[in-house]
């Protein structure tokens, strides 16, 4: 068996401090939101709140992640960081419909809206949720979780511009209609961002073969040895964001001690994890043994 690691750790500092910062443009942006009469402006804040929501859970199950294993929880909490990211991008979707709902409802009952609350909170949330993705951008690159609330704090710089043209086009013009529409291009936006990671998260959890894997390359590379005559019953799957597992029966072309077929065994491994970045390998190794060859078996 072998295990690389290729990732550093995530900074849970700065996911602290920018859980603080939207907390503080969470509160603001509903008591504007109130005095304002701006969905868009609610709509920032309940997008705002979900990151708070977000960003706790990122935090917590980040640190979770870093537990070691113990006997009966063999792989550690590994996966905690993936539930919390299945959990925060399902929650952005859900937000979004409820949204496209309201803007709706409030595109065809336009009210007039204190447009001036609306570009100072606004910019508010644009200075502060910048200073936000600035703390998490380099964790966002090595981690699905961690990329999961930068996806919400860059979203909402995004939003947050959005609402502040939105303000000034209702200040000059009056056009209080932008306001849902605002409220549209967050929600739609919330929607798209949010489906990939849940896709991503759910193949993890699942135990889908990554997507970057070809598994006949695979094959092909384990057999090209002289001393490999096949390889089947295969499982490949990733236990995190960077931990790619592959199991696999092998059988020998002739009979090999072990220490003669562990040499073997740590070639693949090198080789498996150069070209694929398999990290974990389990082989079982057989020679002349009747059973079934076939390279996929469902059970």
């Amino acid at each position: 068996m072998s295990e690389h690691h290729h990732h550093h750790d995530v900074s849970g500092k700065n996911l602290f401090i920018t859980i603080i910062l939207n907390v503080i443009i969470t509160l603001s942006q509903i008591v504007g939101g109130i005095l304002s009469g701006s969905l868009a402006l609610l709509s920032d804040a309940m997008h705002n709140f979900s990151d708070v929501l977000a960003l706790a859970i990122a935090w917590w199950a980040n640190r979770l992640a870093t537990k070691p294993a113990t006997q009966g929880k063999t792989f550690g909490y590994k996966r905690a960081e993936i539930l919390a990211t299945l959990f925060n991008a399902s929650v952005l979707i859900g937000i979004g419909i409820f949204l496209i709902i309201e803007a709706f409802h409030k595109f065809y009952h336009p009210e007039a809206i204190n447009s001036t609350i609306v570009i100072a909170l606004g910019l508010l949330s644009i200075i502060l949720n910048a200073a936000s993705v600035l703390l998490v951008k380099d964790d966002a690159h090595e981690n699905m979780n961690i990329k999961a609330a930068y996806l919400h704090l860059l979203t909402d710089v995004m939003t947050s511009v959005a609402v502040v043209v939105g303000g000034v086009l209702m200040y000059y013009y009056e056009l209080f209609w932008v306001d849902p529409i605002v409220s549209l291009i967050i929600a739609f936006y919330l929607i798209w961002a949010s489906i990939g990671l849940v896709k991503e998260s759910a193949i993890i959890l699942m135990q889908f073969t990554p997507n970057n894997i070809n598994l006949n390359e695979v094959v092909s590379s384990i057999t090209s040895l002289d001393e490999i005559e096949n390889i089947h019953h295969i499982h490949i799957w990733k236990l995190d964001d960077h931990k790619v597992h592959l199991e696999a029966h092998l059988d020998f072309t002739v009979n090999l001690t072990l220490e003669e077929s562990s040499k073997i065994i740590d070639i693949l491994e090198e080789k498996l994890n150069d070209e694929f970045e398999i990290t974990h390998t389990t082989f079982q190794c057989e020679f002349n043994r009747n059973d079934n060859k076939a390279e996929i078996i469902s059970s």
